[in-house]
């Protein structure tokens, strides 16, 4: 009996693994649906008809499916110049903070001077003040420069850094042995040589997190833009899609806002799929060492 006992300790601890990563995957599989229902619904609600926009119960399969809504949708705005206006903020934008940001978290990271740490703690502080706060000063500011009605004021500040994407790269570049750079100087390299050719191509991982976090953040950014633009044919991405609620637009519309949702998601979510497994190597290796 006491043979018998031991004998079915192991089976139990492997039902035991077994039961606990099946719930896990059934956990995992319900958020899955959860969070992917509002993009389903926005997918649906663009093939539908007037009616059934409108239907109670809601109609989750479209019956006839509308494929004109996406013409139609795409035509009733200028959808390409708000694409175009909106890459024209967004890429170069991703330079500078790419470039910014690198220069500042090597020097918090691995150049030693008097008062870092201290300077980093206040770099770090500046994130706690909220955007409402600054929006003001910063407007007058750009209007005395003449900058209003001009992409200016959401391109410059980029190439001025930004305290979470700095913190992101000097975490991880704390991961990188200081033997390599030690190295690199006995060779006679200088720190912006180290930089180029022994930091960033390490440190590719934590680079695609940042672009793709500051891509996204600038292709859906919307208080900016509509502060600062004036004209019309400067519209970006998020402005252009209040051109479906005006008080022009009529009920069909709704469903051609969802065309327009959809079409403006849809290169966020191909650039997710082609950068996941750099993106998430990134976030894993990033902040694994104060």
């Amino acid at each position: 009996m006491h043979i018998l006992s031991d004998s079915t300790r192991p089976k139990q601890g492997q039902l035991q693994r077994l039961a606990s990563r099946l719930l896990l995957h059934v956990v995992v599989l319900v958020l899955s649906i959860i969070f992917i229902l509002p993009f389903v619904w926005e997918i649906s609600t663009s093939l539908k008809s007037e009616p059934q926009v409108f239907a109670m119960p809601p109609v989750w399969i479209p019956n006839p499916i509308v494929w004109r809504n996406y013409p139609d949708a795409l035509a009733y705005v200028p959808f390409h110049k708000y694409v175009l206006n909106t890459l024209t903020i967004a890429v170069p934008g991703l330079v500078g903070i790419l470039v910014s940001c690198t220069l500042a978290a090597y020097g918090f990271s691995r150049v030693r001077w008097k008062h870092r740490d201290f300077f980093f703690v206040v770099c770090l502080a500046t994130m706690m003040i909220p955007f409402q706060v600054t929006m003001i000063p910063l407007f007058i500011t750009y209007k005395t420069l003449g900058w209003t009605g001009t992409y200016l004021p959401l391109i410059v500040p980029t190439f001025f850094g930004n305290a979470y994407y700095i913190f992101l790269l000097r975490q991880f570049f704390l991961t990188i042995p200081a033997d390599l750079s030690d190295a690199a100087r006995v060779d006679g390299c200088s720190e912006l040589g180290i930089l180029a050719q022994v930091v960033l191509p390490l440190s590719r991982p934590v680079l695609a997190v940042i672009a793709l976090f500051h891509f996204m953040w600038a292709w859906n950014d919307y208080i900016g833009p509509l502060i600062y633009i004036r004209n019309e044919s400067q519209y970006t991405l998020a402005l252009g899609l209040t051109k479906y609620q005006t008080w022009q637009a009529t009920r069909s519309t709704w469903a051609w806002l969802m065309v327009a949702s959809t079409v403006a998601t849809v290169p966020i979510v191909i650039l997710f799929f082609f950068t996941q497994r750099t993106f998430i190597e990134g976030i894993t290796l990033t902040g694994i060492k104060g």
